[in-house]
């Protein structure tokens, strides 16, 4: 019984391969460059998430196409199972990062201000002097805001100790210095301290102030953590100011 295949669906089935392959593989990269692109100024972020979208479903497409392609040539020659598997993992895992983020956006509020005292909240000093011409103001954004922070991150809260002011300060910038963090400003006799984040791909910038004060029941640190552009910050600033936490009290502990 003749197992081999007729040389018509076995060149189609490699052709679909290499085609779903290369796709897969400029989808990978068109995600890339879009963070890229806006970092050098070449476009406005939106268009950035544009490309993104649009990376996502020929990202599935190049997925779909090696898939076909082995079915058809059923992994032979090796080359083409080889080239197979790469465009598939290749699509599959580059699909999957926009789909996580839209995850992340649906499931969380549009919001990128992030207090631990939303009635007083810290005010950004050094950043305000930081922050483009079309960035967000420094100024907290207020009531409705922080009423949507207390539905999607009931947690947050200011910490205090017993520990003296100066060492909780001295703490506070080693726990910044611990999460890459760039330190901006740091007042001893006020108290606060301010430091930025860029995000890896596009260059977001977020500001982050700590602010430390001494009260009847011992020192209070209170943070505000904000994003210069864009609606929703995907949770970022809210997770920035719980491992923040979590290195103080680890630091004073």
């Amino acid at each position: 019984m003749n197992t081999q295949q007729s040389p018509g669906p076995a060149r189609l089935g490699s052709r679909l391969v290499v085609v779903g392959s290369l796709v897969a593989v400029a989808s990978a990269a068109a995600m890339v460059f879009s963070g890229i692109g806006y970092r050098l100024d070449l476009y406005h972020f939106r268009i950035g998430f544009t490309i993104l979208r649009w990376a996502f479903w020929f990202a599935l497409a190049g997925a779909a196409l090696s898939v076909a392609g082995l079915v058809i040539t059923r992994g032979r020659p090796r080359k083409t199972l080889v080239a197979a598997i790469i465009g598939t993992a290749v699509g599959v895992v580059a699909a999957y990062v926009p789909w996580s983020l839209k995850q992340t956006v649906d499931t969380l509020p549009f919001i990128h201000d992030i207090s631990t005292d939303t009635a007083n909240p810290p005010d950004l000093i050094a950043a305000a002097k930081l922050r483009k011409p079309g960035d967000h103001s420094v100024t907290y954004d207020g009531v409705e805001v922080a009423g949507l922070q207390q539905k999607a991150y009931p947690d947050l809260a200011p910490l205090t100790t017993s520990a003296a002011s100066e060492k909780v300060f001295e703490a506070a910038k080693a726990a910044i210095a611990s999460m890459g963090m760039q330190l901006v400003d740091a007042d001893p006799a006020t108290g606060r301290i301010e430091a930025s984040q860029t995000s890896l791909l596009y260059g977001f910038t977020d500001d982050m102030v700590v602010r430390i004060a001494t009260g009847a029941d011992g020192t209070k640190v209170d943070l505000r953590s904000k994003s210069r552009v864009g609606r929703s910050d995907l949770g970022q600033n809210a997770k920035r100011i719980r491992v923040f936490l979590a290195k103080l009290r680890a630091g004073l502990s």
